[in-house]
């Protein structure tokens, strides 16, 4: 294999085809389930994976076989099947579904808008995780145009990622035999500490979601003649809320959330820390004056992969302050998001968590918390060496640095299925999420040369498995 011409390829294809079909796929609003009920009706889950399908059907791989699979009252599942010269099979990972806008979009630019700047690729989904099923085809087809003999290659493209992946099950018992058992999966759904060097995510944190509902009236009452007699909802939400995490510090309470960090990832934590430094919290678009949690990049990396953490991410109930008048609030409603440390049980979280919020309400308010997604995280078996190898090798020759190994803070929920099924299984688990991209705030990007170099990162991957099969 000649590695010139292979990211010469991979770059033509790229530049060629594949920018072109990203800003098209960034102007589709195809929003996860979770964030559009009317997904099916409003047919933009169609748009998306008709495209990528399409796109698939024009690239040069004899054999291969595209398509698109339907289960009653699901999102689809895009299945492309490469065959290979060698033994085994290879499965490619991605999902199709976005995040909703959010705001505070810069001027220019938008979620349904893609507007390349400074060579980056700005838009909803791009990054996450639109480019994915781009790349995986790419790196095959650059293998196969030089002869390089490959395992069977399956790319599985789910379009319900973000809402925990619960279609996804259906579709692999759908699905059957027809996958087999993966000797090697490569996702590109992972984050990346900067645009230098390859970052392998050894684990992934479960992620619990739900809302906390808290009513104390049938209706409004004007707030001078309610409060002091009946209690605020808002503050019995501070109640309950301190029940789950120390005020001050954000360190999370309850005793089924916590989990033992392995020594090898301390290790891993240290090194990569070594390499990021300040940048550990530098990525993050601080406003003036605010300061990280910490200001030790360990600290930092260990709460963002490893640890327990609780964030507020939606409510119901709270005026906007232009229209709030002073009127004591019959009931408001939180959306909680909990990470959950790789190795914690997600379902013995959502009982600890729902059992810690709901017992002796204050004043007897009407409480309840309903979860709505609970996604177990995951972490790695050890690497065998011919990937160790690979990886590290793959990283200098593109980049000219070291492979960092880390885990990520957020949740993949394919892998811990995967995991859990395939045991012996070995998972390269990388992605462009790097630095201000964004995915799911304002201004997510893509960073067009990083993906690039990353595809062909996992061409040569693809390839060292092929070798190791022998």
């Amino acid at each position: 294999m000649k590695l010139d011409l292979l990211t010469a390829a991979i770059g033509k294809v790229w530049d060629g085809s594949i920018v072109e079909r990203l800003s098209a796929y960034i102007r589709i609003p195809n929003k996860s389930p979770l964030f559009d009920a009317q997904w099916e009706r409003n047919g933009h889950m169609e748009a998306a994976i008709t495209l990528m399908a399409e796109w698939c059907r024009a690239q040069p791989l004899d054999g291969m076989r595209v398509q698109v699979r339907r289960l009653p009252g699901k999102t689809p599942l895009l299945f492309v099947d490469v065959p290979g010269e060698l033994p085994g099979c290879v499965l490619l990972y991605g999902h199709l579904d976005k995040q909703p806008e959010f705001t505070g979009w810069l001027p220019g630019l938008g979620p349904w808008e893609p507007v390349m700047r400074d060579g980056k690729l700005y838009g909803r989904g791009g990054a996450d995780d639109g480019y994915a099923v781009f790349s995986s085809l790419t790196a095959i087809a650059a293998l196969k145009a030089q002869k390089v003999p490959l395992a069977r290659c399956v790319l599985l493209i789910e379009a319900c990622e973000e809402s925990g992946s619960v279609d996804l099950p259906a579709h692999l018992d759908a699905l059957g035999d027809e996958i087999a058992e993966p000797s090697l999966v490569i996702c590109l759904d992972a984050e990346c500490g900067n645009y230098e060097q390859v970052w392998c995510t050894t684990s992934l944190r479960g992620n619990l979601t739900g809302n906390l509902r808290v009513r104390v009236l049938n209706e409004g009452v004007h707030s001078g003649m309610a409060t002091g007699i009946a209690p605020t909802p808002f503050r019995i939400v501070e109640q309950l809320m301190a029940r789950l995490e120390n005020a001050v510090t954000g360190d999370v309470l309850i005793d089924e959330l916590q989990a033992t960090i392995p020594k090898d990832r301390r290790a891993q934590i240290t090194a990569a820390a070594k390499v990021l430094g300040s940048t550990v919290a530098g990525k993050l678009p601080f406003a003036s004056g605010v300061r990280p949690v910490s200001n030790d990049p360990v600290e930092l990396l260990i709460n963002s992969s490893w640890r327990a953490t609780v964030a507020v991410t939606g409510a119901d109930g709270l005026p906007a302050v232009a229209s709030a008048g002073n009127v004591l609030l019959p009931e408001l409603v939180f959306k909680l998001s909990l990470r959950l440390a790789p190795t914690t049980d997600a379902a013995v979280a959502a009982r600890a968590v729902k059992e810690t919020l709901e017992r002796d309400p204050p004043y007897g308010a009407q409480v309840g918390f309903e979860n709505s997604s609970a996604a177990a995280g995951w972490n790695a078996p050890p690497l065998a060496p011919w990937l160790d190898e690979s990886i590290t090798r793959a990283s200098r020759q593109i980049y000219g640095k070291d492979a960092i190994h880390l885990g990520c803070g957020g949740s993949i929920p394919f892998m811990a299925m995967l995991g859990a099924k395939f045991p012996q299984t070995q998972f390269f688990i990388t992605g462009v999420l790097g630095p201000h991209s964004n995915a799911h705030g304002p201004n997510e990007f893509l960073h067009v040369e990083y993906a690039k170099k990353l595809t062909a990162c996992v061409s040569l991957v693809l390839a060292d498995h092929a070798r190791s099969l022998s």
